[in-house]
């Protein structure tokens, strides 16, 4: 179900929300957090929701959206609020807001907060130049962002890491949770040999590719390399990792399917389809604590040797 509220204000929006919460016979909300989406008002607005509602079902929660329209007109608020089969399993509330508003988007965000729950801000398309100043982002315990939307992702990872602050994450991050995983359960096998190089070839504008050297740098403490992959593939291509009985390699030349190598055994084939915003929001949205290990990986990015002129093949 579907309610729009034109010319309104939080008051009556609240109200509106208790009012069909008792229309439902709810008893307990049952709500973990309040997730509060902040980006311009357009039609990527929809993909976001779209996101959040699949994400409530493993994370009941209400969805605050701020929708940013045009901050020429004169001030107003429209609001609408899903419930129901338009909402996943959370409420949403969606408010669009214009002229002065724009600004000060935290006013009507804040009457609509859960008591006593946390709070997570998430810019999915443009983000604040520091997260953890913005007004949305100072009511936050957790802040994500998306390097890979911005018009210069490798730029926005730098800014990242330069204005960090404990509870910053970002998509980017949590795309590369598979290949951690994988390498790690790679290196837990014998022979343990020491680690002495490696080489991460990905698509320039990737920052989960830089991401994953800095991580490989930050962890293991060696040379790290970054380079394009042989092919134009878009996001990571492959990662190999050098040691004394031969290299230990993982690659992903189609974009679904890894490919994991390693002296002595036979090739693995591992999934490892690129993940779909959704599947990395409910991630993220499973913990609440700084993530020291994120921030480490930021701080690995300046360890590591960029080449953007090198292509590295798929078959390494």
């Amino acid at each position: 179900m579907i309610i729009d509220m034109p010319t309104t204000n939080t008051a009556k929006v609240n109200a509106k929300i208790v009012e069909l919460r008792q229309q439902g016979g709810a008893v307990a909300l049952g709500r973990v957090l309040t997730l509060v989406i902040v980006t311009d008002d357009g039609e990527k607005t929809e993909e976001a929701i779209e996101a959040a509602n699949e994400a409530s079902r493993e994370h009941p929660c209400r969805v605050i959206v701020v929708a940013k329209g045009a901050r020429e007109a004169a001030p107003r608020l429209d609001a609408q609020i899903r419930v129901g089969g338009d909402a996943g399993a959370s409420e949403v509330v969606v408010l669009r807001i214009y002229g002065e508003l724009v600004e000060h988007g935290e006013t009507c965000v804040i009457p609509l907060l859960l008591p006593d729950a946390p709070v997570v801000a998430w810019w999915p398309f443009e983000s604040p130049e520091k997260p953890a100043e913005d007004p949305i982002g100072q009511l936050a315990h957790r802040r994500i962002t998306d390097a890979a939307t911005d018009k210069d992702p490798v730029r926005a990872l730098e800014h990242r890491r330069s204005t960090y602050s404990d509870g910053d994450t970002d998509l980017a991050w949590t795309r590369l949770t598979q290949w951690r995983a994988y390498l790690a359960a790679a290196l837990d096998l014998p022979p343990y040999e020491e680690i002495t190089g490696a080489t991460v070839a990905g698509a320039t504008d990737s920052p989960s590719t830089d991401l994953l050297a800095g991580w490989l740098a930050a962890y293991l403490k060696i040379p790290v390399r970054r380079v394009p992959p042989e092919k134009n593939a878009p996001g990571i291509n492959s990662v190999v990792l050098e040691r004394k009985s031969g290299p230990v390699s993982l690659t992903r030349p189609d974009g679904k399917v890894g490919i994991l190598r390693q002296p002595g055994q036979p090739d693995r084939r591992v999934a490892l389809a690129r993940r779909n915003v959704k599947d990395c929001l409910v991630e993220e949205l499973r913990r609440l604590d700084p993530d020291e290990i994120y921030e480490a990986t930021l701080q690995g990015l300046a360890q590591v040797n960029v080449n953007t002129e090198e292509p590295v093949s798929a078959d390494a």
